[in-house]
C-alpha cells in the first residue's frame, strides 16, 4: 500500500491490472476469446500459431518467459511519492498508466533530482529501492537493493541481502547486458529531446551497444583507436620520410666529399705508416751494414798489427836516418837564412841609393825652374794688390741704404693692422662652418625623411618588416639573401608573403587561406645546386649569421608532370565558381612551380558567393578519379568556407569533406602607408627645406663678407711684399759689404806671404848645399853595398857545403825508405784497407744509431692502432718485407695520389657522419613505425571485415523496419550509414519526411517539431527492439506531442513488435491512451491508482478484485440473458 500526502489527496496506490478503462475493456473483450488471467495479472498466449520465427538471443529465455536481466519485481519504500509499493512486470510489453503527478516515472526509478538524498520521500529519513532481476538460466535471481538517506549524499548497496559495492553491482548488470545509460534502450521522459539531439556518431554507438553483434562496439572501438593510431603514425611516417629523404639527399650530395675524405684519410694513414716504416727499415738495413762493417774492421785490424810487428827493425833504422836528416836540414836552413839576410841588406842599400839619386835629381830640377817661379810670384802679388784696391773702393763708397729699423717698424704696423683682418676672417670662417653644419644637418633631415617616405612606399620593405615582426629568423634570412643573391646560379625567390600579391582584393582572403604558415615563409630555389648552397648557408652553418637554433624553410623539387585542374573552365562556370586561385595571384614566373607543386593553387577553385555552389556536386567534381587512378581529391573555397575533399581508401571510396573557415588575410594584403606618419614626414621635409633656404641666404651674406676681407688681405700681401723687398735689398747690401771686408783681409794675408818669401839667390845657394849632401850619402851607401857582397859570397860557400851533407843523408834515408816501402807494401795496403773499413764502421755506426733514434721516436709518436699493427707486423715479419727503395716508391705513389685528391673540410665529414647516424636512427624508427602501421592496418582490416558487414546488416534490418513503420503512417523515413575516413566519425543518419512537399531531412533537435521528434524516436526504438540485446527497454511519455493518427499507429506497432515470442521486456510509461487501441495477451498493464481516499488495509481496493468482479457479473448477465 502506498500513501502520499498532497493537499487533500491521498497517496495513489499501484495495483497489477490487465485493463485500463471501460472503453478499452469493451474493445478488448468484443468478439475474442478471453485469455486466462493468472494471479499476478499477466496474460499468456492464447494460441501457439501467433508465435513468429525466433531470433537468436544473447541470453536464453527461461521457462517462466523472462530473459536473464529482465525485471521480475520492483519494491520501493519512502521513495519520492511512495510510502511502500511492490509490483511485478511481465516478460514482454509493460504499459504503466497513470495521470501526471502520480509517480509513474518514479516507479521506473527515474528520479529527476540532482542529488541522491532528494529521492527520499519528504519527512522521511531513509528509503530504499529494491529490484529483482532475472538470473541466468539455472541460477537464482539477483535482488539488488540501494539504501538511501536524506541526510547524506551517499548510498549503500546489497546484493541478495549481502553488503556490496556499486562497482560490483555495475559489473553484474553488465554481464546481463543491462544498458540503463543507452538512450536507444532506456529513454526516460527528460531524455526524449536528448535522443533527437544525439549526434549521428552517438546514435551509431548507442545502436551498436543496444543491438546487433555483441562484438560491434569492441570492433568499432578497435577501429577508432587503431585508426587514430594509424593516422598519427602515418603522419609521423610521412613527416619522418620527408625528413629522411631530405637528410639522404643532403648526405648523397656529400658522399663524394666523404669518399674523397675517407680515401684521403686512408692515404694519409698509409703515408704515415710508410714514413715510419722507411726509417725502421733504414735502421734495419743500416744495422745489418754496421754489423758487416764491424766484422770487417776487426779482421783488418788484426792483419795490420801482425805486419807492423814484422817490419819494426827496418822502421827503427828509418827513424834514426830521419832524425839525422832533420838535423842536417836545420843546419842547411841556418846557412841559407844567413845568406838571405846579407842579400836583404844589399837590397836595402840599393833602394837607399836609388832614393838619394831621385832626391838629387829633384834638387837639380828645382835649380833649373827657380827663375820661372820668381816671375809667377811677382804676378800674383800684383793681382792681389789690384783686387784689394777695388774691394776697398767699393767699401769706401757704399750705396745709399734705407733705415732697416724703419722698415721693420712699418712691417710690424702692417702686421698689427692685418691681425684685425685675420681675426675677422677666423670669425667669419667659424660662422661659415656653423652655416655649413646647419645646412648639412637640414639636408640629412631631408634625406632621412625622404628615405623613410620611400620605405613607407616600398611594399617589399613593409612586408619584410611584417615578416620580422612575425618571424625574425626568416626576416634575417631574407635580408641575407638580398645581399647575397649574386652567389646563386639562378634567382632564389623570397617567401610568397613578400614576393606574391593578389591584385584583385576580393580574392585576397581566399588565396591566402590556401597557404599554411610555413608555406608563406618558405624560400624557393630553382635548381638543386642553389638549394644545397641555400641550406648550407642558412641551416647547416652559421655563415648567414642567424641564431644557432634557427631553422629556415627552403624548397626545391625537379619539374615533372603533375595533375592539372580538377575541372574544365566550362565545369568551373557551371558550378558557379569564379576562378582557380593560381589565376588570381601575381608572382615571379619561376615561383609558379612551387605554387602548383606544393600549394596546389592550380587545383583550388574559388567562389566568392558560396550560396551559389552546390557543395555535393562540387565535391564530386573535384574528387573525380582519372583513367590512370590520378586525382581523387582537391580543395575548393565556397564563400567563407574552405573544403578539403578526399576519396576514402576503403569500400565505395566515397568522397569525404573537411571544412574550415576562411580567415581574413594578413600576409598577402598590400599594407598602405600610415597617413599620419607620411604627413609628419612631409612636414619635416618642408620645415627642413625652409630652414635650408634661410641658411643659404645667410651663406650668401657670409660670402660677401669673405670677399671684402679677402680684398683687404690681398692689399696687405702687396704692401708686405714691397716692404719685404726693400728690407731684403738693405740686408743683401750689408751682407755684400761684410763679405768684401772679409775678402780684403784674406787677400792681404796672401799678399804678405808672397812678399815675405825668400829671394831666388838664397834659394839657389840652399839647393846647391842640399845637392852636395846627397852626393856624400850616395858614396857611403856604395861602400857598404860592396862590403855586403863580399860577406854574401862567404856565406853562400858555407851553405853549399851544408847542403851537400844534407843531400847525402837524404839519399841514405830515401834508399832506406825504398827498402821499407818494398817490405811494407802489404802492410800499407792492409793499413789502408783497415782505415777505410774503420771509417766505414764509424760512419755506419753513427748512421745506425741516428736511424734507430729516429725510428724509435716515430714509432712512439704513433697512436695505439699503429702500435698494435706494428707489433703484429713484427711478429709475422712483414715489417721488413719491403726494401727501403720499395717503401720510398710506395710513399711517392701515395703522395701523388694524395695530391690528386682535393682537401675536404672536416666539418663536412662530421656533419655527414652525424646525419648518417640520424638517418640510421630515423630509418630504424621508420621501420618500427611501418611495422606498427602494418600491424594496425591488419587489425583495422580484420576488425572492419567483421564490423562493417555486421553493422550494415544491422542498419539494413533496422532501416527496413523503420521505413515500413513510416510508410504505415503515410510518411517517409530512412536510415543510412554515413562512412568517414575517421572511424569515430562514422554515423547513422535518420532522415524523415512528414509532408509530401518536403524532401527527406536529417533528424535534428531543431529542424523537426517535438511531436515529429517523438514519433521518429519511438519508431526508431521499435525498429531497434527486434535486434536488441538488452534484456529490457523503456520509453517514458514518448507519445506526447503526437497527433492521434500517429499515436495510434505507433501504439499498434509497438504492441505488434514487443509482444512477439522472441521480444525482450519493454516498458511504456504514458499518462493517457486513445480509445480502441490494439492490445495483446502477452502485454501487461500496470495502473497507478490515484484518489482522495485509499484504504490503509491491504487487499481493499485491489484492481484485480475489481476486474474479477466485473468479469463474473458480465458472465452472469450473459447467462441470464
Amino acid at each position: 500500500m502506498v500513501r502520499k500526502q498532497m493537499g487533500q489527496n491521498k497517496t495513489p496506490r499501484v495495483k497489477n491490472s490487465r485493463r485500463v478503462t471501460t472503453m478499452e475493456r469493451r474493445e478488448y473483450l468484443g468478439g475474442r476469446k478471453r485469455a486466462r488471467v493468472n494471479s499476478v495479472g499477466a496474460s499468456v498466449p492464447s494460441s501457439p500459431n501467433q508465435m513468429q520465427r525466433e531470433r537468436v538471443q544473447t541470453l536464453p529465455r527461461d521457462d517462466d518467459g523472462f530473459i536473464p536481466g529482465s525485471i521480475v519485481r520492483i519494491q520501493l519504500q519512502n521513495f519520492v511519492t511512495y510510502d511502500w509499493v511492490e509490483f511485478r512486470p511481465g516478460p514482454y510489453l509493460n504499459m504503466i498508466l497513470g495521470p501526471n503527478g502520480t509517480g509513474k516515472s518514479s516507479i521506473a526509478i527515474l528520479g529527476r533530482a540532482s542529488e541522491i538524498s532528494s529521492f527520499v520521500k519528504n519527512d522521511k529519513e531513509t528509503g530504499y529501492i529494491e529490484i529483482e532481476l532475472k538470473g541466468s538460466k539455472g541460477e537464482r535471481n539477483l535482488v539488488i537493493r540501494r539504501n538511501l538517506s536524506a541526510k547524506t549524499r551517499s548510498s549503500t548497496f546489497t546484493l541478495n541481502g549481502q553488503q556490496t559495492t556499486g562497482k560490483e553491482i555495475s559489473n553484474r548488470m553488465a554481464k546481463l547486458n543491462v544498458q540503463v545509460g543507452n538512450l536507444c534502450s532506456f529513454l526516460p521522459q527528460d531524455k526524449v529531446s536528448e535522443f533527437a539531439q544525439m549526434t549521428p556518431q552517438q546514435l551509431l554507438r548507442e545502436t551498436q551497444r543496444a543491438a546487433g553483434d555483441t562484438n560491434l562496439t569492441e570492433w568499432h572501438d578497435t577501429l577508432i583507436t587503431s585508426g587514430k593510431e594509424v593516422k598519427a603514425i602515418q603522419e609521423r611516417i610521412k613527416e619522418e620520410q620527408e625528413s629522411l629523404r631530405v637528410m639522404e639527399e643532403r648526405n648523397a650530395q656529400l658522399e663524394r666529399d666523404v669518399a674523397r675524405y675517407q680515401e684521403r684519410m686512408r692515404i694519409e694513414k698509409e703515408i704515415a705508416v710508410l714514413r715510419v716504416l722507411i726509417p725502421v727499415n733504414e735502421y734495419h738495413e743500416a744495422k745489418e751494414r754496421y754489423a758487416e762493417a764491424k766484422e770487417r774492421q776487426r779482421e783488418l785490424h788484426g792483419r795490420v798489427a801482425k805486419l807492423r810487428d814484422k817490419n819494426a827493425p827496418v822502421h827503427a833504422k828509418r827513424e834514426q836516418l830521419a832524425a839525422q836528416y832533420k838535423e842536417f836540414e836545420k843546419a842547411r836552413e841556418k846557412k841559407k837564412n844567413a845568406s838571405k839576410a846579407k842579400f836583404q841588406q844589399m837590397k836595402a842599400r840599393w833602394h837607399e841609393s836609388d832614393h838619394l839619386e831621385n832626391e838629387a835629381e829633384d834638387v837639380t830640377n828645382k835649380l833649373v825652374g827657380l827663375k820661372r817661379a820668381e816671375k809667377d810670384r811677382a804676378k800674383k802679388i800684383k793681382d792681389l794688390e789690384n783686387q784689394i784696391r777695388k774691394m776697398q773702393d767699393e767699401i769706401d763708397n757704399p750705396p745709399e741704404l734705407e733705415d732697416l729699423q724703419a722698415i721693420n717698424n712699418e712691417i710690424r704696423q702692417l702686421n698689427t693692422d692685418h691681425n684685425r683682418t685675420k681675426n675677422s676672417m677666423e670669425e667669419l670662417q667659424d660662422r661659415q662652418k656653423a652655416n655649413i653644419d646647419a645646412s648639412a644637418a637640414e639636408k640629412a633631415k631631408i634625406e632621412e625623411a625622404m628615405g623613410q617616405l620611400q620605405r613607407l612606399e616600398d611594399e617589399r620593405h613593409r612586408k619584410l618588416e611584417n615578416l620580422r615582426t612575425w618571424d625574425r629568423d626568416h626576416a634575417e634570412a631574407v635580408a641575407w639573401l638580398r645581399n647575397n643573391q649574386s652567389r646563386f646560379k639562378m634567382e632564389v625567390f623570397e617567401p610568397p608573403m613578400i614576393c606574391c600579391n593578389v591584385p584583385d582584393k576580393k580574392f585576397t582572403n581566399a588565396v591566402e587561406a590556401c597557404f599554411n604558415a610555413n608555406q608563406l615563409k618558405t624560400l624557393v630555389a630553382q635548381c638543386e645546386e642553389d638549394y644545397e648552397l641555400l641550406n648550407r648557408c642558412l641551416n647547416d652553418s652559421n655563415e648567414a649569421g642567424l641564431r644557432k637554433d634557427a631553422r629556415i624553410n627552403t624548397w626545391f623539387r625537379p619539374k615533372v608532370d603533375h595533375l592539372g585542374p580538377p575541372m574544365s573552365d566550362e565545369e568551373l562556370k557551371a558550378l558557379n565558381f569564379d576562378t582557380y586561385a593560381i589565376d588570381k595571384i601575381s608572382c615571379p614566373d619561376g615561383l609558379l612551380w612551387y605554387l602548383s607543386r606544393e600549394i596546389n593553387l592550380h587545383r583550388t577553385a574559388i567562389a566568392l558567393d558560396g550560396s551559389k555552389v552546390n557543395v555535393a556536386n562540387a565535391m564530386e567534381a573535384v574528387s573525380r578519379i582519372g583513367p590512370r587512378g590520378e586525382g581523387g581529391g582537391a580543395t575548393f573555397i565556397a564563400g567563407k568556407v574552405i573544403n578539403a575533399v578526399q576519396r576514402s581508401r576503403y569500400g565505395k571510396r566515397a568522397a569525404q569533406n573537411t571544412t574550415r573557415e576562411v580567415r581574413p588575410a594578413r600576409n598577402l594584403v598590400s599594407s598602405a602607408a600610415d597617413p599620419e606618419v607620411k604627413k609628419r614626414l612631409d612636414q619635416t621635409i618642408q620645415e627642413a627645406r625652409q630652414t635650408l633656404e634661410d641658411i643659404n641666404k645667410g651663406a650668401d651674406t657670409l660670402a660677401t663678407e669673405e670677399r671684402e676681407i679677402r680684398a683687404e688681405d690681398n692689399q696687405y700681401k702687396k704692401k708686405f711684399g714691397t716692404l719685404e723687398g726693400r728690407k731684403k735689398k738693405v740686408i743683401d747690401t750689408q751682407n755684400h759689404l761684410a763679405t768684401l771686408s772679409a775678402k780684403i783681409v784674406t787677400n792681404r794675408n796672401k799678399l804678405k806671404e808672397l812678399e815675405s818669401a825668400p829671394s831666388a839667390d838664397e834659394e839657389r845657394a840652399r839647393l846647391k848645399r842640399r845637392l852636395l849632401e846627397l852626393s856624400k850619402k850616395r858614396v857611403k851607401v856604395s861602400l857598404e853595398y860592396t862590403q855586403l857582397i863580399n860577406a854574401a859570397v862567404a856565406d853562400q860557400a858555407a851553405a853549399t857545403r851544408s847542403g851537400l851533407e844534407f843531400l847525402q843523408v837524404g839519399a841514405n834515408k830515401n834508399a832506406l825508405e825504398v827498402l821499407c816501402q818494398a817490405k811494407d807494401t802489404g802492410y800499407q795496403r792492409a793499413l789502408a784497407e783497415f782505415e777505410e773499413a774503420h771509417q766505414i764502421y764509424v760512419t755506419l755506426k753513427a748512421d745506425a744509431k741516428e736511424k734507430r733514434d729516429l725510428s724509435v721516436a716515430l714509432v712512439r709518436g704513433m697512436d695505439q692502432e699503429f702500435h698494435d699493427q706494428f707489433a703484429k707486423m713484427e711478429v709475422d715479419g712483414s715489417v721488413h718485407d719491403r726494401t727501403v727503395e720499395e717503401l720510398r716508391a710506395d710513399l711517392e705513389v701515395q703522395q701523388a695520389n694524395l695530391e690528386m685528391i682535393m682537401q675536404t673540410n672536416p666539418g663536412v665529414i662530421d656533419q655527414y657522419e652525424k646525419r648518417k647516424a640520424d638517418i640510421a636512427k630515423l630509418t630504424k624508427t621508420l621501420r618500427a613505425q611501418e611495422r606498427t602501421n602494418e600491424r594496425l592496418e591488419r587489425e583495422i582490416k580484420s576488425a572492419r571485415d567483421n564490423w562493417q558487414p555486421a553493422l550494415e546488416r544491422l542498419v539494413e534490418s533496422i532501416g527496413k523496419k523503420f521505413s515500413s513503420a513510416f510508410d504505415r503512417i503515410g510518411c517517409a523515413g530512412e536510415i543510412r550509414i554515413s562512412p568517414h575516413e575517421d572511424y569515430d566519425k562514422w554515423a547513422i543518419d535518420i532522415l524523415v519526411k512528414f509532408r509530401d512537399t518536403e524532401k527527406l531531412q536529417l533528424l535534428t533537435g531543431q529542424r523537426q517539431s517535438g511531436g515529429e521528434r517523438s514519433l521518429t524516436t519511438i519508431l526508431y526504438l521499435m525498429s531497434l527492439t527486434e535486434e536488441a540485446r538488452t534484456p529490457f527497454s523503456l520509453v517514458d511519455e514518448i507519445n506526447q506531442g503526437m497527433d492521434q493518427r500517429a499515436e495510434r499507429a505507433v501504439h499498434n506497432s509497438m504492441v505488434e513488435v514487443t509482444c512477439k515470442p522472441d521480444s525482450c521486456q519493454y516498458f511504456l510509461i504514458t499518462p493517457k491512451l486513445l480509445p480502441d487501441l490494439l492490445y495483446h495477451e502477452r502485454m501487461k498493464v500496470l495502473c497507478v491508482n490515484n484518489g482522495d481516499w485509499l484504504p490503509e488495509e491491504k487487499g481493499i481496493g485491489n484492481m484485480m478484485s475489481l476486474i474479477d468482479t466485473f468479469v463474473r457479473m458480465r458472465d452472469r448477465s450473459t447467462q441470464t440473458g
